[in-house]
C-alpha cells in the first residue's frame, strides 16, 4: 500500500504564503500542497509556477485532507476561515497561521475548541514588496520562525511540526503568545511607529523650501526606511497588539522625557552614557539570522557625479555576477563628488562587491556599509 502524501493546506496566497507553498515545494518536492485565495489570479500564477497542485474552491474544499494548514490571511480573515472550516476539519491536521500578533487568534483557537490542534506561527521575515508576485523560496530561510503552541497540543504533535518548519532551513523558536507580544511590540511594531513618526516630525517641521527634505539622506533615511511599510497592515497591527504596544511606547516616552531633561540640565556626560551603553548593545546583536524588520544589503561609495558614473559600476558588478536591487546617485555631500547607493538582494552579494568595487583598477571609496 502506497504510503499516503504531506497534503500541505495554504489559505492566502500573499507573500508569506506564496514563500511558505515555494519553501514546501522546495524541500517537500513530493508534497501534495493545495491553495485558496480570494483572488483568481494568484491561484492561476502558483498554478502556472507549479507551486500548488489543486485550487481550491472555498476554504473548506476538501480541507479534511490536510495534515498542514497554514492560515496566512488578516487575523480576521483567519478567524472566519476556520469557522467555515470546523465542521470538516480532521481530528489529526494541526492549524498554523502566520501573523505578527499571537493574542487574538489563541483566543479564537480557545474558544472554537480547536487548542489540541493549533500552533501559531510567526515567520519573521518580510520585503517591502507585497503579493504573491514576489514571493520567493528563498524568504523563510535562516529567519526566526515563532511557534507558539495551543494550551492543548500534544508534545510529540509540536515536535513533529517544529522539524517540519526547521525542514524550511528556518530557525524555529517556540514561545507563548503574550512573550511573543511583548517582545515583537518592542523589537518591530513600536520602532516602526518611530520611524513614521520622524518622518512626520521632519515633514510638519520643514521649511517653505523643503530643506530638510532635500538634505535628508544617509543615516535619516536609514532609520526611517521602514516609515514606508503598508498603512493597512499597521493599522491592523495596532488593533490586534494594542496593549502591549502602550505598555513600550509608554517606555519609550518616558525615556525621551528622561533625554528632554538631561539635555536641558547640561547633563551631558548621561548622553555620553547613553550611546556607550546602547553603542554596546546595539554591537551585540547578531547578523546571522532575520529578524522583523528587513535588513537593507547596501553601501554608499564616492564616484565622479557625471554621465556614466552609475553604468560603469553597474557594469564592474555584472562582469562579477553579483545582482543589483536599487542603484542610483543621491545628492548629499558638499563636494564635487556624487555618492553612489546601492542595494543588494543579500548580505553574500554585498561582501562579494566590496573587493570588486575597491581593489586593482576599481578604486572606490565605500563607507556606510
Amino acid at each position: 500500500m502506497a504510503e499516503k502524501k504531506l497534503t500541505c493546506t495554504i489559505i492566502g496566497l500573499g507573500l508569506i504564503g506564496g514563500s511558505i507553498a515555494k519553501s514546501i515545494r522546495k524541500y517537500h518536492p513530493d508534497a501534495e500542497i493545495r491553495g485558496y485565495n480570494r483572488s483568481p489570479e494568484n491561484l492561476r500564477l502558483a498554478i502556472e509556477d507549479k507551486v500548488i497542485d489543486y485550487a481550491m474552491q472555498d476554504v473548506a474544499d476538501r480541507i479534511e485532507e490536510s495534515d498542514y494548514i497554514f492560515l496566512c490571511s488578516p487575523v480576521g480573515i483567519n478567524v472566519a476561515n476556520l469557522q467555515k472550516m470546523l465542521p470538516h476539519l480532521s481530528k489529526d491536521c494541526i492549524i498554523t497561521d502566520v501573523g505578527s500578533v499571537k493574542g487574538d487568534i489563541h483566543k479564537e483557537i480557545e474558544t472554537l475548541g480547536l487548542s489540541d490542534r493549533f500552533i501559531g506561527g510567526h515567520p519573521m521575515a518580510g520585503s517591502e514588496k507585497t503579493g504573491y508576485v514576489h514571493s520567493s523560496d528563498t524568504l523563510l530561510e535562516n529567519a526566526y520562525y515563532i511557534l507558539t503552541p495551543g494550551s492543548r497540543l500534544p508534545e510529540n504533535r509540536y515536535e513533529e511540526f517544529f522539524q517540519f518548519i526547521e525542514s524550511l532551513h528556518t530557525l524555529p523558536v517556540r514561545s507563548d503568545d503574550k512573550k511573543h507580544d511583548y517582545a515583537t511590540a518592542a523589537i518591530s511594531h513600536v520602532p516602526h511607529l518611530i520611524a513614521a513618526a520622524l518622518v512626520k516630525l521632519v515633514e510638519e517641521n520643514d521649511s517653505p523650501d523643503q530643506f530638510m527634505k532635500m538634505i535628508a539622506a544617509g543615516g535619516f533615511k536609514d532609520i526611517t526606511r521602514i516609515a514606508s511599510s503598508s498603512p493597512t497592515m499597521w493599522e491592523h497591527i495596532c488593533r490586534s497588539n494594542r496593549e502591549q504596544i502602550l505598555v513600550l511606547l509608554n517606555k519609550y516616552i518616558n525615556q525621551l522625557e528622561n533625554l528632554s531633561k538631561d539635555i536641558s540640565n547640561k547633563e551631558f556626560q548621561k548622553i555620553y552614557d547613553l550611546f556607550e551603553t546602547a553603542g554596546s548593545y546595539r554591537n551585540s546583536l547578531s547578523d546571522k539570522a532575520s529578524g522583523p524588520i528587513q535588513k537593507a544589503f547596501q553601501l554608499y561609495l564616492d564616484v565622479p557625479d557625471e554621465a556614466g558614473a552609475i553604468a560603469r559600476v553597474a557594469t564592474i558588478l555584472a562582469d562579477h555576477d553579483i545582482s543589483i536591487k536599487n542603484i542610483g546617485i543621491t545628492h548629499n555631500r558638499e563636494h564635487s563628488e556624487g555618492v553612489l547607493y546601492i542595494v543588494f538582494y543579500d548580505e553574500k552579494s554585498l561582501q562579494a562587491a566590496i573587493p570588486v568595487l575597491t581593489n586593482g583598477q576599481n578604486c572606490y571609496t565605500i563607507y556606510n556599509h
